[in-house]
């Protein structure tokens, strides 16, 4: 199960880029993108979301 970032509630605080392990979530304008072929599926980008916008697919 990949995770995803909602991009309508995601406000590109940059918490989840910053705890990723493998570097899989990069800044795409305004808001944060999960490349899901790179994720590990660890869960550490939504457990330091304030918004709970990371979601497993």
């Amino acid at each position: 199960m990949a995770y995803k970032i909602d991009a309508e509630l995601c406000i590109a605080c940059g918490a989840c880029a910053a705890d990723c392990p493998v570097e899989c979530i990069t800044e795409d304008g305004d808001k944060y993108v999960i490349d899901a072929e790179q994720c590990l599926d660890c869960g550490a980008c939504a457990g330091t979301c304030p918004v709970e916008a990371i979601k497993g697919e």
